[in-house]
C-alpha cells in the first residue's frame, strides 16, 4: 500500500512532463489500488464480532538490527478504520484538485501521495522509529502542498504549519530515544523500538514516565489541535489548496487522536490517568472556544478551521474518560469529522472557484443560483451542528454519555457546545446561500458531475455513519475494551 503511494507519486512527477492528463490519471489509479489492499486484506480475514484487538496484518522484517530497528507493520481495527477513512479522502483529493491545480500538476501529485502515504505508515507502524519516519515524510509534502499552492498567505501559514509540528515531532522524538534507552534492553541485552516490546514494560507513574509520555502528547494535541497549541490550523486551513484542506482536516488531525489512542494511553496508563482530569478541561474549553471564534469569523475556511478546533474537543474529553461508550464515540468522531468538516472544506473550494472570494459578507442568495450545491451544503451543516441520523450526533452523543460518568460538570458544559455549534453552522447557510443576492456579473455553475462524485460519496458515507454505525463499533471493540481497561 505504501510502496504503491510512493512510486505513483514519483510516477506522476515524472509522466506530468510529457502529459498532464496522464498524471492526474496515474494519481487516482496509485490511491484507488493502494487502498484496495487493506480492504482486500480485511475482507479475506474478517475477525469475529468482538474480537476487533486481532492484529489482521503483522508484517515485520529487520532494517537496522544493531540499533533495534524493524519494518514492522501491523492492522488492528482501529487501524483498518483509519485506513478506509484515509483511502476515501485520498481519492476525493485527487478528484477535488482536478481542475483546481493547473500548474506544477505532477509535483503537486507527488506531493500529495507521499502525504498520503506517511499518514498510511502513521497508522499501520509499529516500531516507534518507523513510525516516526513516517510522522515526518507527512510532514514535508504538506509543507509544500501549502507554500507552493496555496493562497496568498501561503508561505506564512506553511511556515507556522511546519514550525509547530516540527517542534512536537522533536518532543516525540526525545521521548521515543528516552523510552528507548530507559527501558527498551531486552532479555538478550539489545535494544528495541518495538511497539509490542516496549508495551510489556512497566513505566509507572514516576517524575520519568510523566516527563516521556507528555513528550508524545504534546507532540500529539498540536496535531489534534488542542487550546492552545491550535494557532497554527486556521492559517493553514484557509491558505491550503481544497485538497491540502481535506487531507488536513480529514486525516492529519486524525493522527493525533490515533497517536493518543494507541501509544499515550497503553505506554503509560498510570501517567495518563494522572492528567486525565486535566486533559478533559483542556477538550471542554477547546469545544467552547472553537465554537465561538468560528462564529466570529468573516473568512470562510478560517470559520469551517475553528470548528475543526470544536469538534477536537470532543475527542480529547472522549479519551481521557477513560470509558468504552466514550472511546466509541471518540473512533466515530474521528470518521464523521473527517467526513463533514472535509465535505464543508471542498463546499468552499467549489465557492472560491466561482467567486473568487472567501468572505462571506460577499456572497449571499445564492441558493437560488446554486440550488444542488446548497442542498448538499445543508446536509453538511445540519451533519456538523449533530443532528440526529447523521454520523456527528452518534459520536457526540457518545462521547458525552461516556464523559458524563466520570465528570458531569465537564460533560454538560461540553454539550453547551452542541448549542454554539448550532450558531456557527446555520450562520454559514445564512450568510452564503440565504439573504440578498450579491451584485454578481453572471449566475455561477451549480454542481458539474466530477463534484456531485465527490459530495455523494461523502454524503452517503455521513447517512450509513449516522443510520447504522454498528460496524465501526464491532471492528474496534477489541481495541475500545483493551484501552478502557488500562
Amino acid at each position: 500500500m505504501i510502496s504503491i503511494l510512493l512510486i505513483g507519486g514519483v510516477a506522476c512527477w515524472l509522466v506530468a512532463q510529457r502529459n498532464q492528463l496522464a498524471c492526474k490519471w496515474t494519481a487516482l489509479v496509485a490511491v484507488i489500488a493502494a487502498f484496495l489492499l487493506p480492504i482486500i486484506w480485511y475482507i479475506q480475514h474478517t475477525p469475529a464480532v468482538g474480537a476487533g484487538n486481532n492484529w489482521l496484518i503483522d508484517y515485520q522484517v529487520k532494517w537496522i538490527p544493531a540499533y533495534g530497528i524493524g519494518f514492522h507493520l501491523a492492522m488492528d481495527g482501529l487501524g483498518f478504520i483509519m485506513i478506509l477513512l484515509t483511502s476515501l479522502l485520498g481519492v476525493l483529493a485527487v478528484l477535488c484538485s482536478w481542475n483546481e491545480i493547473r500548474e506544477k500538476t505532477g509535483f503537486f501529485f507527488f506531493n500529495l501521495l507521499w502525504t498520503l502515504a506517511g499518514i498510511g505508515g502513521v497508522f499501520v507502524a509499529m516500531d516507534l522509529f518507523l513510525f516516526y519516519f513516517f510522522w515526518e515524510v507527512m510532514l514535508v509534502p504538506m509543507y509544500f502542498l501549502i507554500a507552493i499552492w496555496g493562497d496568498f498567505n501561503r508561505r506564512y501559514a506553511a511556515y507556522k504549519f511546519f514550525i509547530f509540528t516540527q517542534t512536537g515531532g522533536l518532543l516525540m522524538l526525545l521521548s521515543i530515544l528516552a523510552l528507548y534507552f530507559i527501558h527498551g534492553q531486552q532479555h538478550s541485552g539489545n535494544y528495541t523500538f518495538d511497539y509490542f516490546a516496549l508495551l510489556n514494560t512497566t513505566l509507572g507513574n514516576g517524575a520519568t514516565a510523566r516527563w516521556i509520555m507528555l513528550g508524545f502528547l504534546i507532540a500529539f494535541v498540536i496535531k489534534l489541535p488542542m487550546v492552545p497549541l491550535h494557532s497554527w490550523l486556521p492559517d493553514a486551513h484557509s491558505e491550503a489548496p481544497t485538497a491540502g484542506s481535506l487531507i488536513l482536516a480529514g486525516l492529519l488531525l486524525k493522527t493525533g487522536a490515533y497517536g493518543i489512542i494507541r501509544f499515550v494511553l497503553p505506554l503509560f496508563p498510570d501517567a495518563s490517568a494522572s492528567i486525565a482530569w486535566w486533559a478533559m478541561l483542556l477538550g471542554v474549553v477547546g469545544i467552547v472556544y472553537g465554537a465561538l471564534l468560528a462564529y466570529a469569523q468573516t473568512d470562510l475556511k478560517r470559520l469551517i478551521a475553528y470548528t475543526s478546533v470544536s469538534h477536537m474537543g470532543f475527542v480529547l474529553l472522549g479519551v481521557f474518560a477513560f470509558r468504552q461508550m466514550a472511546l466509541q464515540g471518540v473512533v466515530m468522531q474521528l470518521l464523521t469529522h473527517g467526513v463533514s468538516t472535509g465535505a464543508l472544506f471542498v463546499l468552499a473550494g467549489m465557492l472560491k472557484e466561482r467567486l473568487h472570494t472567501r468572505d462571506i459578507n460577499q456572497m449571499g442568495g445564492l441558493w437560488t443560483a446554486m440550488p444542488r450545491m446548497g442542498a448538499l451544503a445543508m446536509v453538511f451543516v445540519m451533519a456538523s451542528l449533530g443532528l440526529p441520523m447523521l454520523g456527528n450526533f452518534v459520536a457526540e452523543f457518545l462521547i458525552l454519555l461516556g464523559a458524563f460518568e466520570v465528570s458531569p460538570v465537564l460533560a454538560v458544559i461540553a454539550s453547551a457546545g452542541l448549542v454554539l455549534s448550532a450558531l456557527y453552522s446555520l450562520r454559514i447557510m445564512q450568510k452564503v446561500f440565504y439573504g440578498q443576492i450579491q451584485t454578481i456579473t453572471a449566475p455561477p455553475a451549480d454542481v458539474s458531475p466530477r463534484e456531485w462524485i465527490i459530495m455523494a460519496s461523502l454524503t452517503i458515507a455521513i447517512v450509513f455513519l449516522g443510520l447504522y454505525p454498528q460496524p465501526v463499533f464491532d471492528i474496534v471493540s477489541g481495541v475500545v475494551q483493551q484501552v478502557a481497561r488500562l
